[in-house]
């Protein structure tokens, strides 16, 4: 139970820290993993672990939380609880083993689609929220529709139908330049350039019922200090500018390689802000519809290797939705964010309202509701710092 509560309260702030925002400059992603510790993988941090070696454990819970989405059911499927105490290691099941069989097999065809320049497969790909793949299709089959005026007497010929007079297709703006609208309407890019730090408060509402009050401090370039509070406790996250960190009931420790760089990632100054950066190269631009409005969205590859696709509105710029995949070795992982209720402070506009939809099959979805932001205050730089480890108790 305690566990599963740890992880709920992970996936809160994961999320939060994700959406309070990401690194301004693709070139610091890239030295910052050049200039981290690697991080361990996961057979180096957890028991019995036999083909997902080489993943970096920060991936394991996304990849669990994978699994159980494309098969439709939890953690129990495939590993052993006695009365409340979960044990992972477990080859009891044999559930389990036929998932390691089944990892091989996304292993081995991805293989061959990388050759081929396909995208990948993954557990999703046949089970879709099934144990079983459907290999044959339902019968009966459904009608096929009928094409217009068939079966009617007189009725015209497709030889004889009316042709549409060919209109030139409107030009579509550069992702420069809906960047540069982007800019406008949250206040100026002079305003943008300005922004040396932000303060904010708000609730992280999640689907399950739980609610927590977090609290966040940001520094340019990229220091942030992340306090969540939550009924078990306090949970705490930091980054001075060279060392990231993490305090919970369990201690204090310091966060390197890839799991810094999730972490520098998801609480950044200028995630929202400066989008231009995150793309390794120039993006596509089409347009769509996100509802009932009419949206250009930005698709393209960031610095770390994931797809990000922007989805801006047509007629006031701003951005509405944001999703990601994240590459991982049985296949991308996406999550999504949608972005409501702009409000203007300190001279920019900001999202108020966030909707987070994720793989978490217990709690897909959070809103997060900000109640305060504000810009270019002072901020105490000592909060950012690590702190010492307790003291152990006196015996």
């Amino acid at each position: 139970m305690q566990r599963t509560l740890l992880k709920s309260i992970a996936l809160g702030l994961s999320i939060v820290a994700f959406f309070l925002i990401f690194d301004n400059s693709g070139e610091l992603v890239r030295a910052t993993k050049a200039q981290s510790s690697p991080e361990k993988t996961v057979e180096q941090t957890a028991k019995n672990i036999k083909v997902l070696t080489g993943m970096p454990q920060s991936q394991l819970i996304p990849v669990m939380n994978f699994f159980s989405a494309s098969l439709g059911r939890r953690c129990n499927y495939c590993h052993v609880n006695n009365q409340g105490q979960w044990d992972y290691a477990s080859d009891a099941k044999p559930e389990k083993t036929a998932a390691r069989e089944m990892v091989k097999l996304v292993m081995d065809i991805n293989k061959t689609t990388e050759r081929l320049k396909l995208d990948p497969v993954s557990c999703y790909t046949c089970h879709r929220g099934r144990t079983s793949p459907q290999s044959v299709p339902a019968l009966p089959l459904p009608l096929p529709s009928p094409p217009p005026n068939a079966g009617v007497a007189g009725g015209p010929t497709p030889a004889a139908s009316p042709q549409a007079s060919p209109s030139a297709t409107p030009a579509l703006p550069s992702a420069d330049e809906i960047f540069s609208k982007y800019a406008a309407a949250l206040g100026s890019q002079t305003a943008i350039d300005k922004l040396k730090s932000r303060t904010a408060k708000g609730t992280v509402t999640q689907a399950n019922g739980n609610s927590f009050q977090f609290e966040l401090s940001q520094a340019a370039p990229d220091k942030f200090y992340l306090l969540v509070t939550t009924q078990q406790g306090t949970i705490e996250r930091g980054f001075n500018g060279q060392v990231g960190w993490e305090k919970t009931a369990r201690g204090v420790r310091e966060v390197t390689g890839a799991e810094l760089v999730n972490f520098k990632t998801a609480n950044g100054l200028f995630t929202l802000l400066k989008l231009k950066e995150q793309y390794s190269n120039s993006p596509r631009v089409r347009k769509d519809k996100l509802g009932d409005r009419d949206v250009y969205i930005v698709d393209g590859t960031t610095a770390d290797n994931r797809r990000m696709r922007l989805y801006f509105d047509v007629t006031s710029g701003l951005l509405l939705r944001r999703t990601t995949t994240m590459p991982t070795i049985i296949g991308l992982i996406p999550d999504q964010i949608d972005l409501e209720d702009y409000r203007e402070a300190d001279g920019l506009k900001f999202p108020f309202t966030l909707r987070a939809a994720t793989l978490e099959v217990g709690n897909p979805t959070s809103t997060r509701t900000f109640t305060e932001v504000k810009l270019n205050v002072p901020v105490d730089d000592a909060k950012f710092n690590m702190p010492p480890a307790p003291k152990p108790a006196a015996p």
